[in-house]
């Protein structure tokens, strides 16, 4: 993890101008460039894997870590058109916690289903099978990587790689419209107050630092007894503490959108951000495979505890601030 993009994140992410969270401003500003990146470069994945399917290769690598990297900044806006058809979890089924990807791509390339040939077909594959997960097992699993008949194997890579295209272009596409309904508030509309659509926003921050601190950080951790290392998040391709900072960057920098009326509380969030971001650089453990031993894992639960912080000042101090409540998130269960 390099220092200077921490650095250069933390010296960028406090807004100095004083004046209530301005909705146009978060939506120019902070959701519509993370969904324009998320499709350009997934559409730029499709176009490496077409080039050249073979898991091994640099290019299409580099091409799947920049739209995963731009996938997992705008992770966290899951509602409006990130939601519908299920998207979310086309693009990123994780946890899986009883390995259905796996199986479900095992099953394919064993039977050369036809509809791994098929981008238009394959958005009716079982979920588990699609996504920036899904490809990171064709890419890096032992097993899977060189499976099954190569060229079928090509055609899946390049099948998935388009089906990832296709779904974070209609995402981008939708979410160009779906701005009016957060622009164009009434008691008949979908949002009926500014107020609500703040409420959306706030919900997306907290249910972001909830994610990354119960699963991302949680399931690696496990317990003292029964540490968990094999659970972390796309652990294969060596991302699972770029993750956890990719989260935490882009969840300052809507926390610093939300909390544009109070500079100190914007100053303590960035405080804490940084605080955070700044444990996960030092530990230096791509992949969190130390959570074992004792002392490396007290540094894990010590970044955790730091976003737990973040996460009681966000419910106890910004939510009063905006006037309006998180509420219930797809997390919280029944």
């Amino acid at each position: 993890m390099r220092r200077i993009v921490l650095a250069a994140t933390i010296a960028w992410a406090p807004l100095t101008a004083a004046a209530n969270p301005s909705i146009p401003d978060i939506i120019d500003g902070h959701i519509l460039p993370r969904f324009e990146a998320l499709a350009d470069t997934s559409e730029a994945l499709s176009q490496a894997a077409a080039q050249n399917c073979d898991p091994t290769s640099a290019d299409l690598r580099n091409a799947y870590g920049a739209a995963f990297d731009a996938w997992i900044s705008a992770s966290h806006l899951r509602f409006g058109p990130t939601e519908v058809d299920d998207r979310a979890f086309a693009l990123a089924f994780w946890p899986d916690s009883r390995g259905a990807t796996p199986r479900a791509l095992a099953a394919l390339i064993a039977d050369k289903d036809p509809i791994g040939l098929d981008p238009k077909a394959y958005g009716e594959v079982s979920i588990a099978a699609r996504g920036f997960y899904a490809l990171e097992f064709l890419l890096y699993d032992d097993g899977l990587m060189f499976a099954g008949d190569p060229a079928y194997h090509c055609d899946l890579v390049q099948t998935v790689t388009a089906d990832i295209a296709n779904t974070s272009s209609a995402i981008y596409d939708d979410w160009k419209t779906h701005i009016n309904m957060l622009l164009s508030t009434g008691p008949d509309a979908t949002y009926r107050s500014d107020e609500e659509v703040l409420q959306e926003m706030l919900r997306a921050l907290t249910a972001g630092l909830q994610f990354t601190q119960d699963s991302r950080l949680g399931r690696p951790l496990g317990t003292f007894e029964r540490p968990r290392p094999t659970r972390a998040e796309a652990r294969r391709s060596g991302r699972s503490s770029s993750h956890v900072m990719l989260s935490l960057m882009s969840l300052q920098d809507l926390a610093s959108h939300l909390s544009v009326s109070d500079a100190a509380l914007t100053e303590t969030l960035n405080r804490q951000f940084a605080d955070a971001l700044g444990k996960l650089d030092n530990l230096n453990d791509p992949v969190f495979a130390g959570v074992a031993d004792p002392q490396t894992r007290l540094r894990v639960e010590v970044i955790s505890q730091s976003v737990g912080t973040i996460r009681n000042t966000v419910q106890t101090e910004l939510g009063p601030t905006l006037g309006v409540a998180a509420g219930f998130n797809s997390l919280d269960g029944d």
